[in-house]
């Protein structure tokens, strides 16, 4: 029983609170709508109308931008993730380093770089809350169980 207990506490202890999230990208569908709504209120403004045309294509991605030097991010290459801490941008390369390896130097063309996988680690509320719960419920049984 103790040496589950002991594996437990220990595995909880390993689980980080951290996780990759990829950015969402704000919805032309809805901004559409929005826009829809100014237009049918202001019918004779052609600033709105020429702010609709702009609000139905697609909003590129700046990966120079979202890829900011000293970021923490997790990237999709070529089909493979890699863990990543940018360094810098070389003209159209990226250089960083791997997460858990400093030493190893990674270098990627902005071309070979999936924009939309693009995720960065974020502190996630919900596993925080998850943790904190089993923790104290373990607590809580481990003095029942030495009261008993």
């Amino acid at each position: 029983m103790q040496k589950y207990l002991y594996l437990i506490i220990i595995s909880f202890s390993l689980t980080s609170c951290y996780t990759y999230q990829v950015k969402k990208q704000p919805d032309p569908v809805t901004n559409n709508k929005q826009e829809s709504k100014k237009t049918a209120e202001s019918v004779g403004n052609t600033s709105t109308q020429i702010q609709n045309t702009a609000a139905q294509s697609p909003i590129p991605i700046n990966i120079q931008e979202t890829l900011a030097p000293n970021k923490n991010v997790k990237i999709d290459v070529d089909g493979k993730s890699y863990k990543i801490i940018v360094d810098r941008w070389e003209s159209d390369s990226l250089v960083a380093h791997a997460v858990y390896n400093p030493k190893k130097i990674l270098k990627f063309h902005k071309n070979q770089i999936n924009s939309e996988k693009i995720a960065e680690k974020r502190f996630s509320q919900p596993i925080a809350d998850i943790i904190t719960v089993t923790v104290y419920a373990g607590i809580g049984v481990l003095i029942w169980a030495l009261v008993h």
